[in-house]
């Protein structure tokens, strides 16, 4: 669901902001909503940095190991 806001801005970025955005073929809106999320997205940990360091690796001698070697045939 879309909710109007109001912003405050210099003039001058939003005339710029206009012109940057007709060239792209987009709104006002839809620019910042989509640099918005960009920069969203841009803050939160990759798949990788969000799990490193919560598995330890295990030695094949792991009983654990033995059983999914065994299962899998490692």
């Amino acid at each position: 669901m879309k909710t109007k806001i109001n912003l405050t801005l210099d003039k001058e970025i939003i005339s710029l902001a206009e012109r940057y955005a007709r060239k792209k073929r987009q709104s006002v809106s839809q620019l910042i909503e989509s640099l918005l999320w960009e920069q969203i997205r841009s803050e939160q940990p990759s798949f990788s940095e969000k799990w490193l360091g919560h598995f330890r690796i295990v030695e094949k001698r792991d009983a654990r190991y033995e059983k999914l070697a065994k299962r899998y045939q490692l």
